[in-house]
């Protein structure tokens, strides 16, 4: 099955997002995309992570979310689930004495299920921690150990984890779990691992189709996994599936089966109960789409909300510069209000200093034309013995004089020092070379 990167929009996901997907797919070479689409979401789209964690449930490890934990509940299909029994060859489970020990294991099993529930929920009461006498994981890895070691390593990928965590895998992973529990007392047992586990063709299918879990009977994690299975005659397979958000038994193979016949039962369980997990994909694929458009919805409105906070700071920092402008130019109105309230006090408190004119026909008498830059003309008649102060001040209180000005003559042209500086001396109109008739020429120092 081969997606394009169209299908991106299809599936919720970004360009960079289905680009990891497809990765992922050529990496591990799971046809639904969904499932790798899955996978990936579980790992926080750590590329590297979940390529790792597929490669350890070819192996057989447990992933990184199997953790030892209280198993799901199981629960059986007691209507709908598949049962496979074959007789011992023995020639031991017919008859009398086959029908006696098949009512004592299922008598057996119930009141041994029963009364560990029993001391289950006493404990869970009285507040008692049990701390199991094995290891469950290394129940497990012995078993394979032994296995190999007696009969062959070649065989379908024993899941290396306990019965809590391969459960939770399946579970997680939306994939058949077929369960072998061994006895090596049975009658059939040897056959069964030498020839019916150890065939190619269905070694391959159960790789394919199956999380495969093994344990022995005999020890104390197969005794917890008999009874939660409800195994009477060995060799035993138990098929799991997710049905109603539960794992259920839907297959029970109790006794010997060759290759061919084994792989046919399979098939047949697997066929009528593949549509639980296509409909448990399509659950979870609908979630996903869910949860991705509340993303982008939540997205959108972070957006918008982002959007609207950035125009109130704008609108914010418009206002306050408005304020800000408003009011320096009132600062600088008043500024300047004071400036020229207090030029004019100035101009009044100078009147004093402007001598009287005097008379036109005054031996000394200079008269003096004054060109001002709005380029009206004054004329006023000083003293030669007058200090170039009282020309100063005779302009500065004039109202069409600049308020800052300075003081040139004609030709040649220089500037006349009307103002003391550093304790200076002013010059007199006659020391400063002004005589009988003189034109003046005013400039704004503003201007």
């Amino acid at each position: 099955m081969n997606y394009s990167m169209d299908n991106n929009g299809s599936l919720g996901l970004t360009t960079d997002q289905m680009e990891k997907v497809l990765q992922f797919q050529d990496l591990t070479g799971i046809e639904d995309i969904t499932i790798c689409r899955d996978v990936l979401q579980r790992h926080q789209w750590n590329l590297e992570v979940a390529v790792q964690e597929q490669l350890n449930i070819r192996e057989g490890r447990p992933t990184v979310y199997a953790l030892e934990s209280r198993p799901p509940a199981v629960v059986s299909d007691h209507l709908g689930q598949h049962f496979y029994y074959t007789p011992p060859t023995d020639g031991s489970g017919s008859g009398f004495r086959g029908i006696f020990k098949t009512v004592f294991n299922f008598m057996w099993n119930m009141c041994y299920s029963t009364l560990i529930t029993f001391l289950q929920l006493g404990r869970r009461l009285l507040g008692i921690e049990f701390r199991p006498r094995t290891n469950p994981v290394q129940d497990v890895m012995d078993f394979i150990k032994l296995y190999e070691e007696k009969y062959s390593q070649t065989h379908p990928v024993f899941y290396q984890g306990t019965f809590s965590q391969v459960l939770n895998d399946a579970k997680r992973e939306l994939r058949f779990l077929l369960v072998y529990l061994h006895d090596s007392k049975a009658t059939d047992t040897d056959s069964f691992c030498n020839g019916t586990l150890s065939d190619h063709e269905l070694i391959q299918y159960i790789n394919q189709t199956f999380l495969f879990w093994g344990c022995s009977a005999q020890s104390g994690e197969g005794q917890k996994t008999s009874s939660a299975v409800r195994a009477s005659h060995y060799p035993f397979l138990a098929v799991l599936v997710l049905k109603e958000n539960r794992m259920t038994i839907v297959g029970r193979l109790e006794g010997y089966s060759n290759p061919q016949l084994l792989k046919q039962r399979l098939i047949t369980i697997v066929n009528e109960y593949e549509i639980n997990l296509v409909s448990a994909r399509a659950d979870r694929f609908e979630a996903s789409i869910n949860r991705s458009l509340r993303s982008q919805q939540d997205e959108a409105f972070m957006e918008s909300l982002r959007a609207d906070q950035e125009k109130e700071r704008k609108k914010e920092e418009e206002r306050k510069a408005k304020e800000e402008e408003q009011r320096r130019l009132e600062e600088e109105r008043l500024a300047e209000l004071e400036r020229k309230e207090t030029l004019e006090q100035e101009k009044i408190n100078s009147l004093q200093r402007i001598p009287h004119e005097p008379d036109a026909t005054h031996p000394d008498a200079v008269h003096v034309v004054f060109k001002l830059p709005c380029g009206s003309r004054l004329e006023r008649r000083f003293l030669k013995t007058h200090s170039l102060e009282a020309v100063f001040y005779f302009l500065f209180c004039h109202p069409n004089a600049p308020d800052s000005f300075e003081i040139t003559t004609n030709f040649p042209k220089r500037i006349l020092k009307c103002r003391r500086e550093h304790h200076e001396q002013i010059q007199t109109l006659e020391q400063a070379g002004l005589k009988n008739k003189e034109v003046l020429f005013v400039n704004d120092l503003d201007a």
